[in-house]
């Protein structure tokens, strides 16, 4: 790989290990951070700023931009950003990559599959669709990969959040009635590294095959690191009177049929123990 790589959250869950996969793989990387640096992060930047994210392509003229960047309370950050590095990327003729959700649906459908409208429920799934919408107008050569819960290595967000919850470093409970479908960080990277160098574009759905309820993804967690499972606090999002989706479903059979990486269910890369 000889690609010049620009990875915008180059330190978060995600963007680290695209990073990472990227220059094992012999492309020049690089990645963005917005408070301290990490080991592919060397460039500070806030995407909220469009004359310093037209700056930064500037200076990194990259082939292909890995938009990982987000901030889950933040418009300007997901709406606005995405479309400040969709602007600039289609101005340098980069290739653009953008990591989207499965919380721009509301679940009122048994499955989502690419022509699905989003319908979000809350403010986190609106900016997404925002920004989808934002990146479709710029460049509808982008590919826009809607993804689920990310788990993997410990950093995942349910996992930091099933631990605080066992320690009571947080407050709150998992969810019995919130179906997702996670995917492990390792296959999510290395499929948006396969996808930057296709020539796929539009929405492809990228998580695992596996439904899973937050509270049992977080079981498994637990177990995995070695914790007690029946310290989770547990609810139902119907008693948390939370206006989210209970059960979303991406189909992913175009990814299954169009990508070389293997999406592996959380069975299989987090299983129960005998």
């Amino acid at each position: 790989m000889t690609d010049r790589i620009l990875i915008t959250g180059a330190t978060g869950h995600l963007g680290s290990r695209v990073a990472a996969l990227a220059a094992q793989a012999g492309a020049s990387v690089t990645g963005t951070h917005l408070h301290n640096a990490g080991a592919h992060a060397a460039e500070q930047l806030d995407v909220r700023d469009a004359a310093a994210v037209s700056d930064l392509m500037r200076r990194a003229r990259p082939t292909v931009v890995i938009h990982t960047a987000a901030g889950r309370a933040d418009w300007r950050v997901i709406a606005d950003g995405a479309a400040h590095v969709a602007v600039a990327a289609a101005a340098y003729g980069s290739r653009l990559v953008h990591l989207s959700t499965d919380a721009v649906f509301s679940g009122r459908e048994a499955t989502y599959d690419e022509s699905a409208p989003p319908d979000p429920l809350y403010r986190y799934g609106a900016a997404k669709a925002a920004a989808e919408t934002a990146i479709a107008a710029v460049d509808p050569t982008a590919v826009v990969v809607r993804t689920s819960l990310i788990v993997g290595h410990g950093r995942g967000q349910h996992e930091t959040l099933t631990r605080d919850l066992i320690t009571g470093r947080a407050r709150g409970a998992l969810f019995t009635d919130m179906i997702r479908q996670p995917v492990h960080v390792d296959d999510l990277a290395e499929a948006v590294l396969e996808l930057a160098a296709s020539d796929y574009r539009g929405i492809l759905n990228v998580t695992g095959p596996d439904p899973i309820s937050r509270y049992d993804l977080g079981v498994l967690v637990a177990r995995q690191q070695g914790l007690d499972p029946s310290a989770i606090p547990v609810s139902t999002l119907a008693e948390s009177g939370l206006r989210m989706a209970p059960e979303v479903r991406l189909d992913t059979t175009r990814a299954v049929s169009l990508l070389r990486t293997r999406l592996r269910g959380v069975h299989e890369f987090m299983p129960a123990p005998h």
